[in-house]
């Protein structure tokens, strides 16, 4: 690190858990974030400020005016702008030294196959059942760290998902892609603006955690977040051993 870094990330050096060494980390690392909406703006930000190298950041949509109420990455003067460049440019202002690849393209399978093998960390952002599954499907395949939120009304959840060590459930585990969980969108639900910021945040914690090696208590283990009465909840999820995804190849 040059001086400029060393002063930059100072409060990061300062903490006994991180230090140069876990900062250097953070400054080789690359992360892939699905998603630059409610809960990308934080991730993002988070990630940018505290001196991920090299941020990927993967999202179709533009940023409309009913965003700004919770999407802090975006402002009004980038309504219409693509949502992936707007956060790039949140990202740049704070801290340009961060290389940042902007996909403005709905992700799919083929092309999580191709990032998700480039990424050290994957950050799913993302409002719906197909990619997310998409999503945990090719960090399985590649091994990569898996860090999942989602948020709607006033309910948020939060999970890490590590395929690297035997053992440890995938998202399919817990939400198999055959359940038929109603898809809910805030479009049409709503979702409190502070919630998004707090799961995202969270999201971005995990991630710095798994990039220094700090490690993750979220692993194997699902946060549920009540925002009425700000209560936090956690349940144990196990491996599926009937999983499709992670789980041994089924006989037939």
């Amino acid at each position: 690190m040059n001086d400029e870094q060393l002063l930059r990330y100072s409060r990061h050096i300062l903490l006994n858990e991180l230090g140069v060494e876990g900062q250097e980390k953070l400054l080789a690392s690359h992360a892939l974030v699905v998603g630059a909406g409610g809960l990308g703006s934080p991730v993002v930000l988070y990630l940018g400020s505290a001196g991920v190298g090299r941020i990927t950041i993967v999202d179709h949509d533009t940023v409309d005016a009913t965003n700004l109420q919770r999407q802090i990455a975006h402002n009004l003067a980038r309504v219409g702008h693509p949502k992936a460049e707007s956060a790039r440019d949140a990202i740049t202002a704070i801290n340009p030294d961060v290389v940042v690849h902007v996909v403005n393209q709905r992700a799919d399978p083929g092309m999580l196959n191709q990032l998700v093998a480039q990424a050290d960390v994957v950050l799913d952002c993302t409002d719906n059942f197909e990619t997310r599954h998409a999503i945990n499907r090719a960090c399985v395949v590649h091994g990569k760290p898996l860090v999942s939120g989602a948020a709607i009304r006033m309910d948020g959840q939060l999970s890490v998902f590590d395929p690297r060590q035997p053992g440890n459930p995938c998202y399919a585990c817990v939400f198999p892609e055959t359940s038929g969980v109603e898809e809910t969108r805030c479009a049409t639900m709503g979702v409190f603006a502070p919630l998004v910021g707090i799961v995202g945040t969270l999201q971005a914690a995990e991630a710095l955690k798994l990039l220094t090696g700090i490690g993750s208590r979220l692993v194997g283990r699902l946060m549920m977040i009540d925002g009425r009465d700000m209560a936090f909840n956690e349940i144990a999820l196990p491996q599926n051993p009937h999983c499709g995804v992670c789980g041994p190849p089924q006989e037939h």
